[in-house]
């Protein structure tokens, strides 16, 4: 029988003084917070500065900071108070609750309420707490005792609120303070928890070549501590973090060709800075949108996509990726530096309604940008790589004869970027020694034609290469 299930059939009671005791961390009052201003990161970090106005008595005493975050990093906490010096700080993060109280009672003596179902008379009994492992074990008298999960009504009371518990996570100070007085005393701190990333809403009209762009920032906050009132501002892009080396997987940015144009935004160093406009609260565990980005008629192209592997060879046709090309330029685009997101777009119907047609992640992508996106897999347009036929030139020389079929069943004509990558699989000296339409270097690992396939029609490439494998 697992703790946690016992005790959420128990009722756990305090006497008033026990809750008097524990006033200043009272779990229903207004929040102990001062002026709070947090900046939130991509990468699951924040920094937290809160400015309260605190009595601090003369000589050498301790302060507590209640509703701090309850995943806050004590090593990264910095204290100010005019005339005042830290010696030493602790941060109590074990939160009050049934479990927590049962296993602080180990060793102590409780008062256990059993209460008749049928006829509602109480009977009281001491009882020594003696293990919580799996289950709270009493000795009651001369016996031993297992409190059942048996539905029956049963009620703990405990004479206090065990030391170091608190009914919200705080930090607590001990100070050498020059004089006494009310002064503002500030904490600033990192914390993990509190998050952002963008969110884009694309409604993308094929036919005119445009596209309208909404760009929100979805704010989420799990760091066990609301903030209150607080001036938020959020940085775009990845700040290092001391952690344990990992492999780390390259992202996809889907930038076809980075910009070079500033964003009129504020930058912090090499970050751009998203404010918000007022101060907001940011309750726990809640997500929260603000727009940031409304941009309409910005040029837009659709387009088709395939990606090869190296020696890809198909029995059946396989479907191309439909794909959505914009700028992010100032003429022409949407004018801004982009936070790393998702897409989310849309596509009117023929009545007029927005309908869903896929969606897709951007990296942190600078303004005058050129981007791909794929929104899909394309149900008309179709290819079908075949190897040919495979020459051995010598010991360590192959010749490859490859051939791209694309099929095109839609009513207008499309255009297809045709991939094909693992050029340098194993060497780099690849050479493309003949091919149907030219193709253009993507990088050493990749060759790519665009390629023109048109309406209810069918189009044909053809190439050689020469490795040495």
């Amino acid at each position: 029988m697992h703790i946690v299930r016992l005790f959420s059939t128990l009722l756990f009671a305090l006497p008033a003084a026990a809750f008097a005791q524990a006033s200043a961390s009272d779990p229903t009052g207004a929040s102990a917070q001062g002026d709070v201003s947090v900046t939130i990161y991509n990468d699951n970090l924040a920094l937290v500065q809160d400015v309260r106005q605190i009595a601090i008595p003369s000589g050498v005493s301790k302060i507590e900071f209640p509703d701090v975050s309850a995943q806050i990093r004590p090593e990264t906490v910095s204290f100010a108070a005019d005339g005042a010096s830290i010696i030493e700080q602790n941060f109590d993060f074990d939160l009050l609750s049934p479990a927590k109280l049962m296993e602080k009672a180990v060793g102590r003596t409780v008062t256990i309420i059993r209460t008749n179902p049928a006829t509602g008379a109480e009977m009281r009994e001491q009882a020594k707490v003696l293990s919580v492992n799996g289950g709270a074990v009493l000795q009651i008298g001369n016996r031993i005792e297992v409190l059942r999960d048996d539905g029956l009504p049963v009620r703990v009371i405990f004479d206090r609120v065990p030391a170091n518990l608190r009914a919200r996570p705080t930090l607590s100070v001990t100070v050498d303070s020059a004089r006494a007085g009310t002064r503002p005393a500030a904490i600033r701190y990192l914390t993990p928890g509190l998050g952002w990333s963008a969110d884009y809403v694309a409604l993308f009209d094929a036919k005119a070549g445009r596209i309208d762009v909404q760009g929100w920032i979805t704010l989420t906050n799990n760091s066990g501590t609301a903030y209150d009132n607080a001036r938020t501002l959020l940085v775009a892009g990845s700040v290092n973090q001391d952690r344990p080396a990992r492999y780390a997987p390259v992202r996809r940015t889907n930038i076809r060709a980075a910009g070079t144009e500033t964003a009129a935004r504020e930058q912090l160093g090499d970050f751009y800075l998203y404010p918000l406009a007022a101060r907001t609260t940011i309750a726990e565990r809640q997500t929260k949108q603000v727009s940031f980005l409304d941009v309409q008629a910005v040029p837009a192209k659709a387009g088709y996509a395939y990606d090869n592997a190296w020696l890809g060879s198909f029995d059946e046709p396989q479907s191309a990726r439909s794909v959505v090309s914009f700028s992010t330029s100032r003429s022409g685009g949407l004018g801004d530096a982009l936070p790393a997101g998702t897409v989310r777009f849309y596509m009117k119907d023929a009545s007029g309604a927005p309908q869903f047609i896929g969606e897709n992640s951007v990296g942190h992508t600078p303004m005058g940008s050129e981007l791909a996106l794929s929104t899909g897999d394309a149900f008309d347009v179709k290819v079908k790589p075949v190897v040919e036929q495979r020459e051995r030139l010598s010991s360590d020389k192959w010749r490859s004869h490859m051939r791209y079929e694309l099929t095109n069943a839609r009513a207008e004509p499309v255009t297809v970027d045709l991939t094909q990558s693992g050029l340098d699989f194993i060497y780099d000296d690849t050479r493309i020694v003949s091919e149907s339409q030219p193709s253009r270097r993507v990088n050493s690992n990749a060759a790519r034609w665009t390629v023109t396939v048109p309406a209810n029609g069918t189009a044909s490439v053809t190439a050689i290469f020469e490795t040495r494998y």
